[in-house]
């Protein structure tokens, strides 16, 4: 059995990750799920959370995810999210003031689209409040 399998994180500004893992953690739509070297295919879309990465035993790096998608092969596991914050960047702070926002811009909303927009981004904030407590 391998050891070790290429993970992947993408975000759209940049690629935060490449490297050899031992596990990945990966917050799917349908449940929370581990990755590990000669997975089944499988791909899922994300829901907010975080993307553990696993080396030495432990985790060794975590990001909080706000959505995307993930696509796992026997030795590669690619993420793409739409936005992922590092662990230690998550504050409570950070989280509450992008609440506000989001709450601000479902006010100022001139459309069903833009209200769509703004709930989807006041659930991530929610979200973010929750993992930053």
């Amino acid at each position: 059995m391998a050891d070790t399998l290429k993970l992947e994180l993408v975000s759209p500004e940049r690629l935060l990750l490449s490297e050899q893992v031992e596990m990945v953690i990966v917050p799917g739509a349908e449940g929370v799920f581990g990755v590990l070297p000669l997975h089944a295919p499988t791909i899922s879309t994300l829901k907010p959370g975080f993307v553990q990465v696993y080396k030495g035993g432990a985790v060794a790096e975590s990001f909080f995810v706000t959505g995307g998608f993930a696509e796992v092969t026997a030795t590669t596991c690619t993420v793409l999210v739409d936005e992922a914050i590092p662990q230690g960047n998550l504050t409570r702070e950070y989280a509450a003031q992008r609440l506000a926002a989001a709450k601000s811009r479902l006010d100022q909303a001139a459309n069903d689209d833009d209200r769509r927009l703004a709930q989807v981004a006041i659930d991530n904030a929610e979200a973010m409040v929750q993992a930053a407590a």
